[in-house]
């Protein structure tokens, strides 16, 4: 005697290869795409980091009616924020450039950007790349606000 067999329930074989094809590709495809996004999120993270940082010195300059400075070491790549006893390590691998006025380069691997208690600064911009990308972290000269500009790496 045969049993009807149309009331059971489970998986074909065929849905059970697509199945694992499925997920060999995500296991094989996923970690390369994640491992490209941390040197994005690396570069990010410290832009990010620069940024707090300049505004920390624009909030410590019109609280304490001085001038406030953001002090960046490019060969050490650090900064620091007068007033705060702790220095900021930035990432190792990302290049930094500073653009600021002449009287705040301290030598050729470090300089400021100087906020005044009015909430003006002297103005600047600071930029953190890697090969792909680059984020540029301004300072508006007249009002002191801080804006980050993700830009193509140049080539």
């Amino acid at each position: 005697m045969r049993a009807d067999r149309s009331g059971q329930r489970g998986f074909t074989l065929l849905e059970i290869l697509v199945a694992l094809v499925i997920g060999v590709l995500l296991v094989a495809l996923v970690p390369p795409l994640l491992s490209g996004m941390s040197g994005a999120t690396e570069l990010r993270g410290a832009a990010r980091q620069l940024a707090a940082g300049l505004r920390n010195a624009r909030n410590e300059a019109i609280s304490s009616r001085r001038d406030a400075l953001l002090t960046l070491d490019l060969a050490a790549h650090r900064f620091a924020v007068s007033g705060d006893p702790r220095t900021i390590a930035l990432p190792a691998d990302v290049a930094l450039t500073l653009d600021t006025a002449e009287v705040e380069v301290n030598d050729r691997a470090a300089g400021s950007i100087r906020f005044f208690p009015d909430g003006s600064s002297t103005g600047g911009a600071i930029t953190v790349a890697n090969a792909r990308l680059s984020y540029r972290v301004t300072v508006d000269w007249l009002t002191g606000a801080i804006a980050i500009i993700e830009q193509d790496a140049p080539r």
